[in-house]
């Protein structure tokens, strides 16, 4: 059976939190904000890019980058 690491463990566990605590855009969630804009992509392109800059500057969220494979380190090593 494969393990999956703490760090991966620890970010399914926040996923789990935020969907819990509505944190995570549904496919619903974005016709609403679109019907809301009257389905104009430059109000909701602005909309959601003022959203982002809103929530980095409050601290609520971070941004991520997670690669699925392991990186090899210089000497061969997996990090």
């Amino acid at each position: 059976m494969k393990q999956i690491s703490n760090k991966k463990y620890e970010m399914y566990q926040q996923y789990e939190k935020d969907k819990l605590y509505g944190r995570i855009l549904s496919p619903n969630g974005l016709r609403v904000i679109c019907a809301g804009l009257d389905n104009d992509p430059m109000k909701i392109g602005i909309h959601m890019l003022e959203m982002v800059e809103k929530f980095r500057r409050e601290g609520l969220y971070d941004v991520i980058v997670d690669d699925e494979e392991e990186e090899e380190t210089v000497d061969g090593s997996l990090s």
